[in-house]
């Protein structure tokens, strides 16, 4: 048996999926029901003064990648999502995920502390 690169990498992105699912599933439910905004918009790891006016951003951000994740976790087991097909939705979902996020911090960080515009 010969080690494979690409089925080790394979296996490391779907089980990384897991995780990533279950902490942004979490910090919306979080942000949803325990209205709990420590964690809404960071930005150099604090959040904005006024951290309940970005919150519903951040709650949907976090659950639309998170029920994303899942669905490719599920298509996956179930459907037998083809590996082009579900390592470009996962990885779009991953890289817009933290886009969104960096955005919303840094628009919250600057908007919300007084800056000048």
């Amino acid at each position: 048996m010969q080690f494979d690169v690409g089925v080790a990498l394979t296996w490391i992105l779907y089980l990384a999926l897991f995780p990533m699912a279950f902490f942004w599933l979490r910090r919306a439910w979080r942000i949803g029901f325990k209205r709990d905004y420590s964690e809404v918009a960071l930005r150099r790891g604090t959040p904005p003064p006024d951290a309940q006016r970005w919150a519903p951003y951040e709650l949907a951000i976090n659950a639309i990648a998170g029920v994303v994740v899942v669905f490719v976790i599920l298509a996956v087991l179930l459907a037998g999502l083809p590996y082009d097909t579900w390592t470009a939705i996962a990885g779009t979902t991953i890289w817009c995920k933290f886009i969104a996020s960096f955005a919303l911090g840094y628009h919250a960080s600057k908007f919300g502390q007084g800056a000048k515009r």
